[in-house]
């Protein structure tokens, strides 16, 4: 399902409401799999689609077009978890992004499944139930955004809104053949998300293709003075040539964890770059990767720790355990401990900005693998850290990312290549997402 298929679909005369009914159809099709934990009723949706039935289908930018959002970010009405059933509430008002989006013609379907307060990046910490990988069940799905990328890969909705604190907006897109687009901070407003690292948290994008990704963006990147992080993007963007340079981490730095498709995936990736005009150029990525070690071994969780502190104090065993073990490590974290991490990233933001100056843009593997359910129940924190190796330090740079597939194993498991710049190159990054694709299809 796409943005311009419905949009004829509409022109030649689909309602809004029969849209709907087919998709909870799907959904129920799909109800094995703990995808959501809230799908509106018929009478929640009603007033959306009466709405748009008062309207013609070319009046609004994304007339009819159903979307999931994760049960971090509030809808007004439907309440939100953060997969915490203890923490429930019922917000009278939308996230900003969610009114934007509204607005222009989007129809919410539901609140989707996630890692408990999206701490994880792999879709089995939720009580609500391990979210399964839409191509194969036997595989995770990726975290922390897990029901917002396999509602779309599914078919349930066009598009659907994750956040990315740590790469969670960009492994379940990985996992799912999709396109995950992770902004700049602070350029789509986080009013009305629950937060994990409010500093660094993200709302991200998960689309099937790249061109809606793009059109979607532009509606989502509405500057919101009320939130205290949020950026405009600037009037003057950069465009990014048709011969272009782009950073390669040196083979040392490269890891698959033993996955050798996934390796040769992403040698067939590069050569793909290079032949739409790219000229690769080794960097150095020691500044990326050391900065992707203080997420969680920093003070940043101390964060993570903050957002859920009266309940995790007044009813820990709200939480799950491998949820609360993780959180739990920000109580000790002292001032000192901060601002001795803040000066080291500090460093690593000097050495990485001299390195993305010398590029376009750099490109990596999205994960170095993936796992099965079984592997990750049975090694969870470890796995877990494999996923992050090359997410983790994106939020902490203030980089802009944009995870594409890029071809599938011999088992048919996708696998996923990610290109990411200095923040503020959203536009430049979703149209080299649109030559990626379009040329590699």
């Amino acid at each position: 399902m796409d943005r311009i298929t419905l949009k004829k679909a509409y022109e030649e005369g689909l309602s809004p409401r029969t849209l709907v009914d087919t998709i909870k159809k799907t959904i129920a099709q799909h109800a094995s799999n703990p995808i959501w934990i809230h799908v509106l009723s018929d009478e929640e949706l009603e007033p959306y689609l009466a709405r748009l039935e008062t309207l013609e289908a070319h009046s609004l930018p994304l007339y009819g077009i159903p979307f999931a959002i994760k049960d971090n970010i509030d809808l007004a009405g439907i309440p939100t978890t953060a997969a915490c059933h203890d923490f429930r509430y019922v917000p009278q008002r939308s996230a900003y992004v969610v009114e934007r989006l509204i607005e222009a013609g989007a129809i919410p379907i539901g609140k989707t499944n996630l890692d408990q307060f999206a701490t994880g990046l792999v879709g089995t910490r939720s009580p609500y139930g391990a979210c399964r990988n839409s191509i194969d069940a036997r595989y995770i799905s990726g975290g922390s955004s897990s029901g917002s990328a396999v509602s779309v890969a599914l078919s349930m909705v066009v598009f659907s809104l994750g956040t990315d604190t740590a790469g969670s907006g960009r492994v379940p897109a990985a996992f799912n053949a999709l396109v995950g687009f992770k902004p700049s901070k602070g350029v789509v407003s986080t009013s009305g998300v629950v937060p994990a690292c409010r500093s660094l948290d993200c709302v991200s994008l998960f689309c099937q293709n790249a061109q809606d990704a793009s059109f979607i963006f532009d509606v989502m990147a509405d500057f919101d003075a009320s939130d205290v992080y949020a950026r405009a993007l600037p009037a003057q963007v950069r465009d990014i040539p048709k011969s272009f340079h782009f950073g390669l981490p040196k083979e040392e730095d490269l890891t698959f964890f033993g996955d050798d498709e996934a390796k040769a995936l992403f040698d067939k990736s590069v050569e793909r770059l290079i032949a739409m005009g790219g000229i690769s150029k080794e960097i150095d990525f020691s500044p990326f990767s050391e900065a992707a070690d203080l997420l969680y071994s920093g003070p940043w969780v101390a964060e993570r720790y903050v957002a859920t502190k009266a309940l995790l104090e007044n009813s820990p065993q709200s939480f799950l355990d491998v949820t609360k073990s993780i959180i739990e490590q920000g109580k000790s974290k002292s001032a000192e401990a901060y601002f001795e991490a803040e000066y080291r990233l500090k460093a690593y933001r000097r050495k990485a900005e001299a390195v993305l100056e010398t590029v376009d843009f750099i490109v990596t593997p999205t994960t170095g693998t993936i796992y099965t359910i079984e592997e990750l129940n049975a090694d969870p924190i470890r796995l877990n850290t494999n996923l992050g190796y090359y997410t983790n330090f994106m939020n902490l740079l203030d980089c802009v990312a944009y995870a594409l597939p890029a071809g599938r194993r011999s088992n048919g498991l996708p696998f996923g290549i990610t290109i990411f710049a200095d923040h503020f190159n959203d536009k430049a990054l979703l149209t080299m997402g649109e030559r990626y694709m379009k040329e590699n299809v």
